[in-house]
């Protein structure tokens, strides 16, 4: 697909100041990349993990089959080389006979055999199983998560140790680009058996075969490390010596940090953008982030009801809060696929047209008060209280609070309560229908509307509002495993059908596509900003001494 706007997912880079001391290997590490997290990392577990967070640190110490170079094109990493048959239904893989794990093992086809069916495993419970059957179209992932066949027909198989073939039911035309998503990386079965319920809490417990080596961390660590991998095949292309991790949710404290110099990259934020806008070190990048607020149908009975959500929706002024609040570039959106991240057949952006349906997603505070009292009238009720989940860091919480306002404001009798949370507990929450409204977004993990579209099918994990349309779902097959597969411009025909359903049944309210505003600093060049999957990639990163 055409590349569209580079982007970032996650944030820059920082270290504490006043409240935990640098580590040792900061002191000596003085050209270690020192890099701000928004949030902890949940899970470093390529087959559990589920947020940007842990993608970013997988990926730094450990390579998939495929890569993105520079302009987010797939090309070989782990696989020297691939053919693909005529019909585009086996892939088959040719692995580097120089990568080798950490501990020395040589990476083979077993290793991708054996992280894939934990992948679909049942057992295992991958959320993003669905990566391999719905969306990869992998032979036989579905039935084996369903429990209908064992995980031992999945359709991937070790011709050699070095040759790995994989089998599709239809033709998927983004397949390669799947392939540099953490899901898809490959998992040691002789030292993943070893590390018994502990695999992927550690340095010890984890094996790299990629750029960097973690040599320090703990579950919920504020601060990690790791070093390069002098052992990397690639290892004479990657300049620096180290990364240094820190986690800081409050973005005063990061700026400081990035001013005094213990940070080369930090996110900035609302105020802080008119701060430092004019500085040469001060850039804004493109975020795959669609920001949105999930209602929950199925549990709510008052958010069942249509005219409550179309209330809701349009009683939103979008520009409000990309322009007045969180100032740092981030584009008001009302589609239910972000801006600026898939190309048609034709090159153009998916979503351009942010006019498509403002009959139904636009601010207008009269039409608002209308639905809402048609609303209240078919409940028979007068007033209504909500609570809303929100995460624990500053941009979220600073646009809930807006939101509160822009509803309370419009719509007479309503109260929203705000429950703040960690990002793993909110997240938990939202899953298990623990809500009424949620404030989250979603990150690209592929070139494809299908990566948003596809969480609102039936049962989908991501499916928050538990939102159930038969229509809908057959709209999705017929995408993914129906003629359109090999019929670009009628598959696209049929997912603005799809999304036309969402934005008409209120399924979420849109709100921006994210645009980070980052400090870097003017030593630093060549960290890669992807718009999908892996958002920032520092194999070709060099910080100037």
């Amino acid at each position: 697909m055409k590349r569209m706007k580079a982007v970032s997912v996650i944030a820059a880079s920082a270290m504490l100041v006043g409240l935990m001391s640098v580590p040792a290997y900061a002191e000596t590490g003085s050209s270690d990349l020192n890099v701000m997290l928004e949030t902890p990392v949940e899970s470093l577990d390529p087959q559990q993990a589920t947020d940007g967070t842990s993608f970013e640190v997988i990926a730094d110490y450990t390579d998939g089959l495929m890569q993105m170079d520079s302009d987010g094109a797939a090309v070989p990493a782990l696989a020297e080389s691939y053919e693909v048959s005529d019909d585009g239904l086996i892939y088959t893989f040719h692995i580097r006979e120089d990568a080798n794990w950490s501990n020395g093992d040589p990476v083979t086809a077993a290793d991708f055999v054996f992280a894939w069916q934990r992948a679909v495993d049942p057992d295992v419970a991958s959320e993003y199983s669905y990566m391999l059957s719905d969306i990869g179209q992998v032979v036989n992932a579905a039935e084996i998560i369903a429990g209908e066949k064992d995980k031992s027909e999945l359709g991937v198989t070790a011709i050699d140790d070095k040759t790995l073939e994989v089998k599709l039911n239809v033709p998927v035309s983004y397949f390669l680009s799947l392939m540099y998503f953490p899901t898809f990386y490959p998992v040691n079965e002789a030292f993943f058996e070893s590390c018994g319920d502990v695999f992927a809490t550690s340095p010890e417990t984890t094996l790299s075969n990629g750029a960097f080596v973690l040599d320090t961390y703990e579950p919920a660590a504020t601060a990690f490390h790791l070093t390069k991998n002098e052992d990397y095949y690639a290892a004479d292309s990657v300049s620096l010596p180290g990364l240094n991790y820190q986690v800081i949710q409050d973005s005063q404290q990061a700026l400081m940090s990035y001013q005094v110099g213990d940070l080369d990259t930090t996110l900035v934020n609302g105020e802080q953008v008119e701060q430092v806008q004019d500085d040469p070190e001060f850039t804004s990048i493109g975020a795959g982030y669609l920001w949105y607020v999930s209602p929950n149908i199925k549990e709510v009975p008052e958010l069942d009801n249509l005219n409550v959500r179309m209330a809701l929706t349009t009683a939103i002024d979008r520009e409000a809060i990309t322009v007045d609040v969180l100032k740092d570039g981030s584009t008001p959106t009302y589609t239910a696929v972000p801006l600026e991240f898939a190309a048609g057949p034709d090159g153009s952006d998916f979503s351009g047209d942010q006019t498509m349906f403002s009959d139904v997603c636009s601010y207008d505070a009269e039409k608002a008060a209308e639905y809402w009292a048609a609303g209240l009238e078919e409940l028979g009720i007068s007033d209504l209280t909500l609570d809303m989940v929100v995460d624990a860091d500053d941009a979220p919480q600073k646009v809930a609070q807006v939101l509160k306002e822009q509803w309370e404001t419009t719509l007479p009798g309503l109260t929203v309560n705000l429950t703040v949370e960690p990002k793993k507990q909110r997240v938990e929450d939202m899953q298990n229908g623990n809500f009424q409204l949620g404030l989250t977004r979603w990150g690209p993990d592929y070139a494809d509307p299908m990566t948003y579209l596809g969480m609102w099918i039936t049962d989908n994990a991501n499916n928050y509002g538990f939102w159930s349309n038969a229509d809908y779902d057959a709209i999705i097959a017929e995408c993914t495993t129906g003629d359109l597969c090999t019929d670009a411009e009628g598959r696209w025909a049929r997912l603005y059908d799809a999304e036309k359903i969402v934005m008409d049944e209120a399924v979420i309210f849109p709100l921006y596509t994210q645009c980070n505003a980052e400090m870097i600093s003017s030593s630093v060049t060549g960290i890669d900003f992807h718009p999908v999957a892996l958002n920032r990639v520092y194999k070709n990163t060099v910080k100037a001494d």
